[in-house]
């Protein structure tokens, strides 16, 4: 098992297929783009499918998720997620994507067993999307939602990051959108995580400020406080149920206690945190010739290392060099 020194057991995946994207969300990156990795430094399909069978079959892993960057710029997607659901025991395979190019997709993902999607929205407003991500890509995504919740990819949730002054009006609008659609919305509190680190606690739309705007024309109350176990969103019903809305408060509420996830980067080093700021490279060992049992005790001396929390609070917190698409969510 993934357990470390404060007896968490890591039983989450997430894993980065790719650090590029085909947007550049002003909270992630510049507009301009960011220098990419070489191919030749990314972890190939058949040694990411390798690593990933190390976790579920050796390590305990029961859910992986696929991130980026954007993953469904990975060729090799379809048939990476193929090759995991087909693993004993299987895992839960879930995938986090900007939704460009899902319309395309997402009938051969849930052909290859895709369990779900988590796609990010932040706005309803073209002209905002442009502004936020300097892309003129709103209606493909939307596009995406469509066609991930007709292929049966649910529950299809949607992954929101209010910024103040630019979408935080949007909050109520946003929630009613995805009521009448069947998707299930997670509001994300912006996280120290872009590339430029201009993240500052004052511009942040924090937890308690996205149920204000809610309960302007909602009602809200905490679902079941013993089933969210080590979830990172706190769950509400809306109007009494059954519907929900989730809040993450990352920074304001943090998780950690409870935290069961473990990260792979797309250049496979293992981070215990999104925060954290060492690395333990499984690569290297990998392509060196390391066999699985190597492999395994590798990861599960990486993950006793974990710290007890992220501390965003601490004063000698220091952001990660490395920004959110370079790390997968």
């Amino acid at each position: 098992m993934l357990r470390d020194s404060f007896g968490r057991v890591a039983t989450d995946l997430r894993v980065s297929l790719t650090d590029k994207c085909n947007l550049r969300c002003t909270y992630c990156m510049p507009p301009e783009g960011l220098e990419w990795l070489p191919n030749a430094q990314l972890l190939t399909a058949t040694e990411i499918v390798r690593l990933v069978t190390i976790g579920v079959e050796r390590l305990g892993i029961t859910e992986v998720r696929y991130t980026g960057g954007e993953p469904l710029l990975r060729r090799e997607l379809v048939d990476i997620v193929a090759r995991t659901t087909a693993l004993a025991p299987r895992p839960q395979v879930s995938l986090t994507t900007n939704g460009i190019g899902l319309a395309k997709l997402a009938g051969a993902l849930a052909g290859a067993g895709l369990d779900r999607v988590n796609v990010s929205l932040d706005t309803l407003d073209r002209d905002v999307f442009k502004r936020l991500a300097h892309r003129d890509r709103f209606a493909d995504v939307i596009d995406g939602l469509a066609a991930a919740h007709d292929a049966g990819l649910r529950p299809v949730k949607v992954n929101t990051v209010l910024m103040r002054g630019i979408n935080d009006h949007e909050a109520v609008s946003l929630l009613g959108w995805c009521l009448e659609r069947g998707y299930e919305l997670r509001f994300i509190e912006q996280m120290p995580l872009d590339a430029q680190h201009g993240w500052t606690r004052e511009d942040m739309v924090t937890a308690d400020e996205i149920l204000a705007l809610l309960t302007t024309a909602y009602e809200l109350t905490p679902d079941d406080l013993e089933e969210r176990g080590s979830a990172p969103a706190e769950r509400f019903l809306v109007d009494g149920g059954p519907d929900r809305v989730g809040v993450i408060g990352s920074v304001t509420r943090p998780f950690c206690g409870a935290c069961d996830r473990v990260r792979l980067t797309a250049d496979g080093q293992i981070r215990n945190c999104l925060f954290a700021t060492e690395e333990s490279d499984l690569k290297s060992a990998l392509r060196a010739g390391a066999s699985d049992e190597e492999l395994a005790e590798r990861w599960i001396a990486a993950v006793s290392r974990k710290r007890a929390g992220h501390g965003i609070d601490d004063p000698s917190f220091l952001q990660p060099s490395r920004p959110m698409s370079a790390i997968g969510g």
